[in-house]
C-alpha cells in the first residue's frame, strides 16, 4: 500500500508541474472524442464524473445511460457461456501517433495494426488508452493500471479488449514508447494537446493468451460515454514497472484518470473459460 501512496503522490506533483498541457482539450480523432469540452476526473470539482452528463447535451449518456462502464466484476455472479469463443487476435507492426492531454494518454494507429475476431465479426485495432488506477475492478479489487485496446468493425461497432496491470516486472511493449513519452510535455499545440509520432509499433506482445476473460455490454469510460460497447476484460494480470507507470502518467499531466464504478442495472457479465469450454465439447 505504501508504494501505491508514493506513486500517486508523485502523480499529483507531476500533474501540477504539467498543467500547461492540461485542461479542456480534444482527445483522439474519432467519434469517441470529447471534443473541446472540459471535464475532470476529480469529483470534488464541478467538472467531475458526477456532473459529466450536465456539461453538454452530447454527454447526457454519462448520467442517463443504463449500460455504463466501468463496472465491478463479481466473479461468483458471472455466467459461464459455452458459446463464447476464445479471443482471436492478430496484431501486426504499424505506424502510430502518441496523443496526450490533461486527461489521457493514447496511442493511435495510423496504418493497419491488425484485428480481433469476436463472435465471428472482425474488428480492426484502432487505438490504446491507459488509465491509472484500473477502471474495472474484480471482486472489488483495483489494479495499478488498465489499458483499453479499442477495435472497430466496418459497420462502426466497437469492441474493447482490456488488460489489467500491477506493478512489477517491466512491460516489454512499453519499451517502444518509453523514450518518447517525455517529449509529449514539450510539444503542446495551440489547443494544448500533445502529439508526436511513435514510429513503427510492434503490437504482437499485446496479444495476451488468456484462458479466461469476462464479457459484457457497456460504454466508453470517457465522455461522451457512448454505449453498446462490447467489453472483454482479460483475467490474466500483466505487470509494468513503477518507472514505466510514472512516465505514462507524467506524459498526460499525472492525475489519476479512472472513472468511478457504474451500476450494472441488471446486466449479466458472461465468462469465458477455456477448460470448461473444452469439457462442453
Amino acid at each position: 500500500m505504501a508504494s501505491y501512496n508514493v506513486f500517486f503522490a508523485f502523480a499529483i506533483i507531476s500533474y501540477l508541474l504539467a498543467l500547461s498541457c492540461a485542461l479542456g482539450n480534444p482527445y483522439l480523432d474519432s467519434p469517441y472524442s470529447s471534443g473541446y469540452v472540459q471535464y475532470s476526473y476529480d469529483d470534488k470539482v464541478q467538472l467531475g464524473p458526477k456532473n459529466w452528463g450536465h456539461l453538454t447535451s452530447a454527454f447526457e449518456l454519462c448520467e442517463k445511460g443504463a449500460q455504463q462502464s466501468p463496472i465491478n466484476i463479481q466473479t461468483n455472479a458471472t455466467a459461464f457461456n459455452s458459446s463464447i469463443e476464445s479471443l482471436k487476435r492478430d496484431y501486426i507492426a504499424a505506424n502510430a501517433t502518441l496523443i496526450a492531454n490533461g486527461h489521457n494518454l493514447g496511442l493511435v494507429y495510423t496504418s493497419d495494426a491488425g484485428s480481433a475476431v469476436i463472435d465471428g465479426k472482425k474488428y480492426a485495432l484502432k487505438q490504446l488508452r491507459w488509465h491509472f488506477p484500473s477502471e474495472h475492478t474484480i471482486d472489488g479489487k483495483s489494479f495499478a493500471a488498465e489499458v483499453h485496446l479499442l477495435h472497430e468493425s466496418t459497420d462502426n461497432k466497437v469492441a474493447i479488449v482490456s488488460i489489467l496491470y500491477n506493478f512489477g516486472e517491466a512491460d516489454h511493449f512499453l519499451y517502444q514508447i518509453d523514450a518518447k513519452l517525455p517529449q509529449l510535455l514539450e510539444s503542446c499545440s495551440e489547443q494544448q494537446e500533445a502529439r508526436i509520432s511513435a514510429g513503427l509499433i510492434h503490437s504482437r506482445s499485446l496479444k495476451v493468451t488468456t484462458s479466461k476473460y469476462y464479457r459484457y455490454v457497456g460504454s466508453l469510460t470517457t465522455p461522451p460515454c457512448t454505449e453498446n460497447i462490447l467489453w472483454n476484460i482479460l483475467s490474466e494480470v500483466r505487470t509494468m514497472s513503477v518507472d514505466q507507470g510514472k512516465k505514462l502518467m507524467a506524459s498526460y499531466g499525472g492525475a489519476p484518470n479512472a472513472r468511478p464504478i457504474q451500476s450494472l442495472n441488471g446486466r449479466v457479465v458472461q465468462a469465458y473459460n477455456r477448460v470448461l469450454n473444452a469439457k462442453k465439447k
